[in-house]
């Protein structure tokens, strides 16, 4: 399922907030989303199919990083690679000189997520203890970082390879 991925706009809100309310057991509010898009380093993109808002993701620009803050699909068309799509968009914007990593938390019961992240290419680097506001439960930051052509190369592949490597 290919879809068109572009600047969030005023219009699109009430489509991602439908999709933020079936996605999460605590939603971000309307005012959430506007309080965080308000900020001069936060992007707002949504991912477009057949003129629908299908999928969305906020993130904060970052001298070094990118930093996601909210990322969802709509339940319904999900496992289609439209998360996937979106990933790479952000994945595009990365370069060796400038921002290099993506960063972003998932809750530690999201495993659905870590498992989407990690399939592309996202390290879990550690825990934060108690994160939320609305629960006591922990986050697991995950990364993801830029690699050359020649870094790439000796990338290990699993884990075999990279315990032979390391």
């Amino acid at each position: 399922m290919n879809v068109h991925i572009r600047w969030m706009i005023r219009r699109d809100m009430p489509e991602v907030l439908s999709i933020e309310q079936s996605s999460f057991e605590f939603p971000w509010s309307e005012e959430d989303f506007i309080r965080c898009l308000r900020q001069r380093n936060c992007i707002g993109m949504v991912a477009e199919y057949d003129e629908r808002v299908v999928g969305f993701m906020i993130y904060e620009l970052h001298k070094d990083q990118l930093h996601v803050l909210n990322f969802s699909v709509r339940p319904d068309v999900r496992r289609r690679h439209i998360g996937e799509q979106m990933v790479n968009k952000l994945v595009s914007k990365l370069s060796q000189q400038r921002r290099n990593k993506i960063l972003l938390e998932i809750r530690e019961t999201n495993l659905a997520a870590q498992l989407f992240f990690r399939n592309l290419g996202f390290k879990a680097t550690s825990v934060l203890r108690d994160y939320y506001d609305d629960t006591v439960e922990d986050a697991y930051v995950m990364q993801f970082r830029f690699m050359s052509e020649a870094e790439k190369q000796f990338e290990p592949v699993n884990r075999i390879a990279r315990r032979l490597a390391g």
